[in-house]
């Protein structure tokens, strides 16, 4: 990392004024600018304009999205945000992600950015506002603390006409000219609050939500190019638990920290990121549905619950989750539970086909769950039956969560989407979504055997919807419980 950009007063030998202190706490500055240095900075720079650009893979997929958009909204200006930076700490920001509606809207992923359609004619006219390259003749480029010598080049808006598709403006004029604006107006709430404050009484929050249910349910199917990064981020999210599955002795050595920074740095090698916080559960964390303070220790002869997803370079996420013998195999009633979710998950994903319902391959896998849990005896058959078991839920104390969700831009895609269209609807090819069963008996569960207690299984994969039935995006990894410790030992031994 630069040097701190916050120096003490102290150290400041010129005893600038109180907003001159602050302006090179800023930028790094400890005195005032000569004007001779100011002059040097103005000129001496090669020209670095990029005229060799072509529009980015996506460009025509989304267009066909922003079709959509107007002609669901006909008459009405559309007004999309980026997001801005957050603080994390003093004068340190949290790495910008862009919203999930913008970038699917554009491809684009800067910071301040904002997607305004205009209506025009029987559709509307979009284009972008954004942040144009750092002046130099002002000194911005080096003098602001955000400018170009401190966090990089951005492309001038003529290289974002070419790479997006769309007329772009200063994103300076934004709050301006929108606030100028007449007709009915909706904007994706969240994001941009000095815009939201800009355009006033000109809004209206129901139909910004119904606004915002709209883009959800745009990327409940997946088009082509879409898919691609989904296979994309799956294949390096295999990439990443091999990587674990290596490095398994040097977790042992130190904590879950380990095996949350190794799937890290394949996630920043081949991707963005991680598409959300790993959980790297090891023994009892496994039955802490969103383990993600990944400080335990990793002990042989327990199970670790690693549920982590490669974010790719264009956003897209995948979700994958498997649970490992920390020393290589199974025990006895390790792989009796496993093979029990395992069974659960092939019944989910048999379920998961075009024409078959969202709700089916959560219910396919429940119920080979509930057997179990009967067989087992942890649901007493004496008083239950399977059909009353699953009336009841009574094999929720030990399942506790949904099967699945959707899958793409964000792990939990498509939220917002109306309910008819998501989890009352049907499946149709270009579906993404995850199947997901698991059993967890806490610690402190009283109602299970002594030897049950403790132990978590989760087996996740990212199916997409086909027109012959599905496909598992994430077949890299091994399922079965003999497959699982035959990679284990190849890996390791």
């Amino acid at each position: 990392m630069t040097e701190d950009r916050t120096p003490a007063v102290s150290d400041n030998p010129e005893g600038l004024a109180a907003e001159e202190e602050i302006k090179g706490r800023k930028n790094g500055l400890y005195s005032e600018v000569s004007d001779e240095l100011a002059a040097s900075m103005k000129s001496g720079w090669a020209d670095t304009e990029l005229r060799d650009l072509r529009p980015i893979a996506q460009a025509p997929f989304t267009a066909g999205r922003r079709a959509a958009l107007s002609a669901r909204f006909p008459g009405e200006r559309l007004v999309v945000p980026a997001g801005r930076l957050r603080v994390r700490s003093n004068d340190t920001d949290y790495a910008f992600r862009a919203a999930s509606e913008y970038v699917h809207l554009t491809g684009d992923q800067s910071e301040d950015a904002v997607l305004v359609g205009e209506p025009a004619g029987d559709g509307h006219a979009f284009h972008l506002y954004l942040r144009p390259r750092s002046d130099r003749e002002n000194g911005e480029f080096w003098l602001d603390g955000y400018g170009e010598l401190w966090v990089g080049r951005r492309h001038s808006l003529a290289e974002a006409e070419v790479l997006y598709g769309l007329p772009c403006r200063d994103v300076r004029k934004a709050a301006e000219e929108l606030a100028a604006g007449t007709g009915t107006t909706r904007i994706v709430r969240g994001h941009d609050a000095e815009l939201e404050e800009a355009l006033g009484e000109a809004l209206d929050a129901d139909r910004d939500e119904e606004f915002k249910v709209f883009l959800s349910g745009l990327r409940l199917v997946k088009d082509a190019w879409e898919i691609g990064e989904l296979r994309a981020a799956c294949t390096a999210t295999v990439n990443g638990f091999t990587d674990v599955v290596r490095e398994l002795d040097r977790a042992v050595a130190t904590s879950e920290r380990w095996i949350e920074g190794t799937f890290w740095r394949r996630a920043r090698v081949e991707g963005n990121d991680v598409g959300y916080g790993s959980i790297a559960a090891a023994g009892p964390h496994a039955t802490t549905l969103h383990w993600v303070r990944n400080d335990g220790d990793v002990r042989p002869g327990e199970l670790l619950l690693l549920d982590a997803g490669v974010e790719t370079t264009n956003l897209y996420t995948a979700d994958v989750t498997r649970t490992l013998p920390i020393n290589g195999r199974f025990d006895a009633l390790q792989r009796k539970i496993y093979d029990a979710v395992y069974d659960a998950q092939e019944a989910g994903i048999a379920a998961v086909r075009p024409g078959g319902r969202f709700r089916d391959f959560h219910d396919a896998a429940q119920r080979v769950l509930a057997e179990r849990l009967l067989a087992w005896g942890l649901i007493d058959p004496a008083v239950y039956d399977l059909e009353k078991v699953l009336e009841l839920g009574l094999q929720r104390r030990w399942t506790l969560h949904g099967t699945g969700h959707m899958l793409g831009l964000d792990v939990h895609d498509c939220a917002h989407a109306r309910r008819e269209a998501y989890v009352d609807a049907e499946l149709v090819p270009g579906m993404v979504l995850t199947v997901e069963p698991g059993l967890y008996f806490q610690q402190d569960d009283l109602t299970v055997p002594e030897e049950y207690r403790g132990i978590g299984v989760r087996i996740e994969d990212d199916i997409l919807v086909t027109a012959e039935g599905n496909e598992n995006l994430s077949a890299g990894l091994p399922r079965r419980a003999d497959e699982v410790e035959s990679w284990m030992a190849g890996l390791t031994g």
